[in-house]
This record gives structure tokens, sequence and C-alpha cells, in this order.
């Protein structure tokens, strides 16, 4: 346990949420113009939309395959290693993105966009950071603050792809190459802004990291056992992942489906922008409900409401953007219910010596399935229908909920 007085641990807890709200700021921005322009590139530069949806699809995978190291650097290094290290990851694959835009290399670009992913899965983890130093019954709140921080960037970063794109093109890049550069910029300076401010470092400071606890080693299915052994903890992993699985895989899919129809790219844009307040606007009252009425009951919610979110949707005509609207909406309300409980539920259910690699195991998992999911859509939808596809998500969803509210009773492991 950390020697520090409660009043101080208080005040080193108010900042390091303070500055991780921050760098989520500008990393959501840099993710949001990378998701934006990722698949253009790469059909630009192959000549056919086929590989967009790979170029998209590589981001998921290269946060996933980034999960579990930088979870280990976590454990390790402490807190602000970790993420940083992410950040600068991310920040050397847009790099790599600019310069295979302008070479018109697409295996250049597939490699840039995979460790782009790596910026991610370091966002992903910065949510974590809020709780090593929470108060008891305060954990979710904290937690839901630096994903509602997001937000910001993520609503900023597409508004300033065509911007970006005129700096590009005036410093002698391709027109889609300087949205990237943007997101080199955001990456870089957040990378900067955890390494000066994010001290000390909350896990050390909580006594968490592998020198404190002198578990040093801890493998991906060693932690993965640890977590299927808890019930509480594999209701938490089970939420995260299937939230974030129904919610990519109707996301996806949503423009597509409107498309079809000739739907102009002004409304599928505000379609996707009402889906975003979704996930992060209401994170703050998502996490309060978490700490008041329970972990469990906000993750049965969320996956009633992804559920109903996927109802909604896919019922909808496709150029039906207001029902559409509404899904989408809720399907990112359902998200943020089971990435801020479960995560909350998994961190708390885990023993302090083998939590980061826990969190680690949860972000893999959580992007793997997404990488899945996200490629598999595409398929449902072409030989079914878009409206199958929501009927699937909508039922992992009420399976997913049936399980949680059997398997997770009881208090924290």
């Amino acid at each position: 346990m950390s020697a520090v007085v409660p009043a101080e641990r208080a005040a080193v807890q108010r900042r390091t949420v303070a500055v991780l709200s921050a760098a989520q700021v500008l990393g959501g921005l840099g993710v949001a113009v990378g998701i934006a322009v990722g698949g253009l590139i790469a059909a630009d530069i192959a000549g056919t939309d086929g590989v967009a949806g790979l170029a998209q699809t590589l981001g998921v995978l290269g946060a996933a395959v980034a999960a579990v190291p930088l979870a280990w650097l976590t454990r390790t290094r402490g807190r602000r290693t970790g993420l940083v290290s992410g950040l600068f990851t991310g920040a050397a694959g847009a790099a790599l993105v600019v310069t295979a835009a302008t070479l018109r290399w697409l295996p250049l670009l597939f490699l840039g966009l995979l460790l782009f992913g790596a910026a991610t899965a370091a966002g992903l983890q910065a949510r974590y950071g809020a709780t090593d130093l929470a108060a008891p019954g305060r954990a979710a709140r904290a937690l839901s603050t630096v994903v509602w921080a997001t937000t910001v960037g993520s609503v900023l970063g597409p508004n300033l792809t065509e911007p970006a794109g005129r700096l590009g093109t005036v410093i002698g890049l391709p027109p889609l190459a300087g949205p990237f550069l943007v997101t080199f910029v955001a990456f870089t300076v957040a990378a900067l802004l955890l390494f000066a401010l994010l001290r000390p470092d909350p896990l050390r400071l909580a006594g968490l990291g592998a020198a404190a606890t002198g578990h040093e080693r801890t493998g991906f299915a060693a932690s993965l056992r640890d977590i299927a052994a808890r019930p509480r903890a594999l209701v938490g992993l089970c939420a995260i992942a299937s939230s974030h699985v129904a919610m990519v895989s109707v996301m996806v899919m949503t423009p597509v489906h409107m498309h079809h129809v000739d739907v102009s790219l002004t409304v599928i844009g505000l379609v996707i922008s009402v889906h975003i307040l979704g996930m992060y606007g209401f994170s703050p009252l998502v996490g309060y409900l978490a700490d008041r009425a329970g972990r469990v009951p906000v993750i049965v919610a969320g996956a009633v409401i992804t559920a109903t979110a996927a109802a909604v949707s896919g019922a909808a005509a496709a150029d039906n953007a207001v029902q559409l609207g509404i899904g989408l909406f809720l399907l990112g309300l359902g998200w943020s219910c089971g990435l801020v409980a479960g995560s909350a539920l998994l961190s708390e259910s885990v023993p302090a010596p083998t939590r980061t690699a826990a969190q680690g195991v949860s972000d893999l998992v959580m992007n793997g399935s997404a990488a899945i999911g996200g490629s598999l859509a595409g398929v449902v939808v072409a030989f079914a229908s878009y409206g199958w596809l929501a009927a699937g998500a909508a039922a992992l969803m009420i399976g997913i909920g049936l399980y949680s509210a059997a398997r997770g009773r009881g208090e924290p492991a």
C-alpha cells in the first residue's frame, strides 16, 4: 500500500485525472482523424474501395496486438511509460502513413496503420490509470471522466480533415496525407504531456506495479485463466468485449446501408455524430450510476439498451435517418455502459498483483473481437442483410445480459 496520506493521495488523483483527460482530448482527435481518412488513402493507392475496410481493420488489429505489451510495460515501468510508449508508437505509425501516401506504397501504409493502433490501445488503457488512486466507491466515476474527455477530440477530429488536407497540399504532401500529419502532432504532444505531467506515477504510488508486488511476469494465458476463475471478472470482460463487438459491427455497416439508397454524406455524418455523442457524452452519468447502483446492474442495463438499439436500427429503412440516428445513439449509450461498468468490475475483481496484466488482456480481447466482428459484419450484410446483422447483435447482447445477471452476483474478489 502507498505511504502517502489520504489528502495527498486525493490531490494526486485529481491531478492524474486532469492530465489523463487532457491527453485523451489530443489522442481522441488523432484517432478520429486517422479513422476518417485511413480507408480513403488505402482506396486511393490501390485504386479500389475493396481495401478500405481492410485498412480500418488493421487499426483495430494494431490496438489488439499492442494491448498486452503496453500492459507489460505499465506493470514493470509504470503507468506513464506504458501510455507514452503507445502514443509514440502511434505517432510513428502516422509518420509512416504520411510517407506511404506520398510514395503511394500500400504495404508501408498497412504497417503504418497497424502501428497507429497502438495509440488507440494507449487511449483505452488510460481509463484504467484513472482508477489507480481512486477512492473506494469512486473508481467508475474517475474512469468515466477520462472516457468522456475523448468526446472532444473525437468530435473535433473529423472536422479538421479538410483544412488539414489543404495544409498538406501547401507543404507539398498529397491532400489525404495532411490529416495524418495532424494525427502525428496530436499523438506526439499527448505523449509529451503525459511524460512531463503524469508525476508521480499513479500506478507506482498506489503500490500496484511489478516492483511493489513482486509479480514481474504474468503471461496472456495465465491472466486469462485468472480472469476466467473469477465470475465477476469474467462478467466484466464479457461485457467489455460484447459491447464493443456489437457496437463496431452495427456502426461500421450503417453508413454502407444508408449509402445504398444515396443518402447524402452530410446526413450519414450527422447519424455517426449522434452515435459518438451516445458513446462518450453520458459516460460521467454512467460512471456515477455504476458506483451508486452497482457494476452489474449497469452492465445488464447496457446490454438491454444495446439490444434495443440493434432492433431499432435493424428495423429502419435505409433512408430513415431519424430512426437510424436513434438506434445508433442508443448503440453508443449501451456501449458506454458496458465499457465503463465492465472495466470497473474487471479491475476490482482481480488481485492487485495481476491487475495491469488483466487490463491488457481485456483490451486485447476487446479489440481482437471487434476486428473479427467488423470483418464478419460485411459478410453478413453481403449474404443476408443489415437487418440480420442487427438481429445477431441483439441476440448476442440479450445472452450477455442474462449471463451477467446470473453470474455477476456477490462481492468483488
